[in-house]
């Protein structure tokens, strides 16, 4: 049998700029595996915000602790849960444009810059509603 030739004016089955890159495939999956290690170890801390808070207060030279747990579990459950779909969304994103040839080392980078803004937020909503914290700011800004 002869090898078929494509025929003028019909696609080929796979797009002629869609080369491996070496180089780049490396750095994404190093950078999604530094992401995953950073999600772990910061969502473990994030469901025990509070604790988290009262050192952060410490640090700041606040007088008090933490005091809003509740909000401080829920804000810190929901920062971890950002977290996790943050990455696991990039992970997905990352793996098509690997597949499809694209250059690809960015995307962990904005996914994790876009990710850890919003589980800031989170965190922020938290320490905005405890009254030390918030004497605290009204203090410093006078």
């Amino acid at each position: 049998m002869a090898a078929e030739l494509p025929e003028a004016g019909k696609a080929s089955s796979a797009p002629a700029s869609a080369r491996p890159h070496p180089a780049d495939r490396f750095a994404t999956i190093a950078l999604l595996a530094y992401g995953l290690v950073n999600v772990v170890m910061t969502g473990i801390s994030y469901l025990d915000l509070p604790t988290v808070l009262t050192e952060v207060m410490k640090i700041l030279g606040i007088d008090g602790e933490f005091t809003e747990y509740a909000a401080g579990r829920a804000w810190g459950t929901a920062a971890a849960v950002v977290l996790v779909i943050g990455w696991t969304v990039t992970a997905v994103l990352s793996g098509r444009r690997l597949r499809r040839g694209r250059i690809t080392w960015w995307l962990p980078i904005v996914g994790a810059v876009v990710t850890s803004f919003l589980a800031a937020i989170c965190v922020m909503i938290a320490m905005m509603g405890d009254p030390a914290f918030a004497n605290y700011i009204v203090k410093a800004g006078s």
